[in-house]
Parts: C-alpha cells; structure tokens; sequence
C-alpha cells in the first residue's frame, strides 16, 4: 500500500488501526471476566508491536540505521502476543481485572483509534483532492 499515490502514512495508519482494534478486544474480553474466579488480566504491547509492524526494531538501530524511519511492512499479518498483565493483583478469587483500570484503558485506546481514524480520512481526503480537482484548469 505504500507505493504509488499511496504514501507510508496510510499504511502506518491501517496497522495502527488494526493494533487499536485488537487491543479493544482484550481490554473487552478482561471487563466481561472481572467477575469470573481465577481470571488472570490479559495485556497486548501495542507500542512495541506497532513499531515492529512499521520495521522499527533494535536490528535497525545495530545495524546503524535511523530507527524512525517508518517502513511498513506490507503482506505480514500482525500478530502480536497476548500475556498474562504482569501488574495484575491477585483478588481473593484468584482474579486480576480491575474494572476501574480495563475502563479507563478502554476509553483511551477507544479515543486513539477515532483519532487514527480522523487522520486516514484526512489523508484519504487530500488524495481524494490530488486526483479529483488539484489538476489546475479544465
């Protein structure tokens, strides 16, 4: 998706939509099961995921090259690992969801995404204009 009249930037953003989504979906799964014994909290590390879907690793950086520059890889599922919330305390039912955080957590990747989303349709919108009336004169 990076080639041609689409730049880094819509595909940055569609995998960064993708890890929001995902991420959802844990968060979701956690608040459904905060009432079920012996439930251990699950977390995804959408920062460090997003930046090995956008090719920004430490190989990168050892082998001397500018780890911010943004190369989406294009055709590799995103598959990043859900673990076992290392912060979770343990309740009396053996369960580690706290509602009030999964809430809150909730409603901040929830804005993020909406914001990823606002960005992909502004960016969209200024190709929309590059081909559509930006050709000058008829």
């Amino acid at each position: 998706m990076s080639s041609g009249v689409f730049d880094n930037t819509i595909g940055t953003l569609s995998q960064s939509m993708d890890l929001r989504l995902m991420k959802q979906n844990v968060v979701s799964s956690n608040i459904a099961n905060a009432d079920t014994p012996g439930f251990k909290a699950k977390e995804i590390d959408f920062e460090q995921e997003l930046r090995e879907a956008l090719g920004e690793t430490d190989e990168l950086k050892l082998a001397g090259e500018n780890p911010h520059h943004i190369v989406p890889r294009e055709g590799e599922p995103i598959s990043p690992e859900i673990y076992d919330d290392p912060n979770g305390v343990e309740s009396l039912d053996g369960n580690t969801v706290d509602r009030a955080a999964e809430m809150a957590k909730l409603a901040e990747n929830q804005i993020l995404y909406s914001s990823s989303v606002e960005a992909m349709k502004k960016k969209l919108g200024m190709v929309r204009y590059a081909i559509t009336e930006g050709g000058g004169n008829r």
